[in-house]
């Protein structure tokens, strides 16, 4: 049997073998990068600060006060929020900096593993996990409040990525999926056919022998239970989530296409600069968390701390399921921006963009659209909307009369994205933004060997089924029977 690199689970060596050990070069690389050359602002008959003021008011026009329904359930735009911290965690570049993207670590691994989840497992992230007998389930729960997540005595959440707790709504999101690991453990433990089920689902497409060189008999159940949970994640973000909010047309071109090229970088700063920021802008005004009850603001609904049991949310209230309750909705994709957004209360610094020794008012520095066009033209230069589209092959959207005013000629990535998806997507990415970000997608699941996409008669498990989406299925699932899991009161922490 193989040896095992410390800090690391036999079959996350499998993972790395798997993506690292054979094609062409660079296939996974730990950096972000870029995918255009670089796009500096150029000054002609205009300042620095009539740029940032044309920006400014660019982003003034986006504020709305009231929700607007789209396609999408409301929960999507968290889950959203989920998936990005699965992929990407830029902890260097600051605001007001500028920096090469391919210097800048992507910490999280960029691959749809559900590293915020797992971290590196049992053996090198004990402190995710349970001892003895649940030496293999994720800690789950406090005493207080059972459905919050694991907590230190310091309240810091005991998961794989922090961010995942910085509101009450997507660290739900984190919980159904640590949840469904620890009640499917318990299937798998106790045997039957589900557990049947689950090791079959676990060991499609892997041969036997690079199974038994790469997995610990006594992580066995653990790795069968994480494999079952991966794929039917990576069906969820190719299946359910993209479709929510990117039109088919592009997923479908992005499937047939290798939009880059296979030496590009795999988590390119487009993308995490501004294409997936679009989840920005499908985030409502206000949510009720149950039914009936009074819909609360944006930002009263912090996270970074232990949570009330009257902030733990009727998952239906979020996502389509069957029963009385109709979900909210997610904002349509397009060029607005709840106000909350425009106002962020964390952001008590005023910015300053020290190579154009310009600095941003603290009203500025707050605006979560300007930071994202600022961030777009100072720190990453990145390529206009209208560079990209050229690039990707579809037809440009005008500049808006705002930028046009004075004299700018390209339009910001991000807020060209969200231009094409109110003009032509009819609430979702379509056009440049839509194959951008469709296609970083498709290149993760495609070059990552152990994907479902490589498994070509894959179909989520029939356990899920009964629901409007196979996300829904899953959620009732777990709440079907969480009373089944086991040793769920040794998990509970804080």
């Amino acid at each position: 049997m193989a040896g095992t690199h410390h800090g690391l689970t036999r079959l996350d060596q499998l993972m790395k073998t798997c993506i690292h050990g054979e094609g062409p070069a660079r296939p996974f690389a730990q950096t972000l990068g870029r995918v255009m050359l670089a796009n500096p602002v150029r000054i002609k008959n205009i300042t620095h600060a009539d740029v940032i003021q044309a920006l400014d008011d660019l982003s003034q026009s986006m504020g709305v006060t009231e929700n607007t329904d789209g396609p999408a359930d409301a929960g999507m735009t968290f889950f959203g929020q989920f998936v990005d911290h699965d992929i990407t965690l830029d902890a260097t570049s600051a605001l007001g900096t500028r920096i090469d993207p391919a210097t800048i670590p992507n910490v999280r691994t960029p691959s749809l593993d559900l590293d915020c989840v797992y971290g590196a497992g049992p053996e090198a992230s004990p402190h995710l996990y349970g001892a003895g007998e649940a030496e293999q389930f994720l800690v789950h729960g406090r005493k207080d409040n059972p459905r919050d997540l694991a907590r230190t005595c310091a309240g810091k959440a005991l998961i794989g990525d922090p961010r995942n707790d910085e509101n009450i709504l997507v660290a739900q999101v984190q919980s159904v999926f640590i949840e469904l690991h620890n009640l499917l453990m318990s299937k798998r433990v106790d045997a039957g056919a589900e557990a049947d089920d689950i090791k079959a689902c676990a060991h499609d497409g892997i041969p036997k022998h690079i199974w038994h060189d790469h997995v610990s008999p006594r992580l066995s159940n653990f790795e069968e239970v994480r494999r079952f949970i991966r794929l039917h994640y990576q069906w969820l973000v190719w299946c359910e989530l993209l479709p929510a909010f990117v039109t088919q047309d592009c997923l479908d071109w992005a499937l047939e296409q290798s939009a880059f090229g296979w030496d590009a970088p795999v988590m390119p700063v487009e993308f995490t600069g501004a294409g997936y920021r679009f989840g920005h802008a499908t985030t409502q005004f206000e949510y009720a968390l149950t039914d009936g009850a009074a819909p609360r603001g944006l930002f009263a609904l912090p996270g970074f701390g232990p949570r009330p049991v009257d902030g733990n949310i009727d998952y239906a209230m979020f996502f389509g399921m069957n029963g009385a309750v109709a979900s909210q909705k997610a904002r349509p994709v397009g060029p607005a921006l709840g106000t909350p957004l425009l106002n962020l209360p964390f952001v008590h610094a005023e910015i300053a963009l020290a190579d154009i020794e310009e600095t941003l008012t603290l009203a500025q520095s707050r605006n979560l659209a300007l930071r994202n066009m600022v961030r777009d033209r100072y720190t990453y230069e990145l390529a206009s909307g209208q560079q990209m589209a050229a690039r990707l092959g579809t037809k440009p959207v005008a500049v808006p009369d705002i930028l046009k005013a004075k004299g700018i000629t390209k339009t910001p990535l991000w807020f060209y994205c969200l231009q094409e998806a109110e003009a032509h997507g009819g609430g979702k990415l379509t056009g440049a933004g839509g194959r951008l970000v469709a296609s970083v997608f498709a290149n993760l699941l495609r070059r990552d060997q152990t994907t479902f996409l490589h498994i070509p008669h894959f179909k989520p498990w029939h356990g899920f089924g009964g629901q409007p989406s196979i996300l829904a299925g899953m959620i009732a699932y777990v709440e079907a029977n969480r009373d089944h899991i086991h040793h769920a009161d040794d998990l509970r922490c804080g």
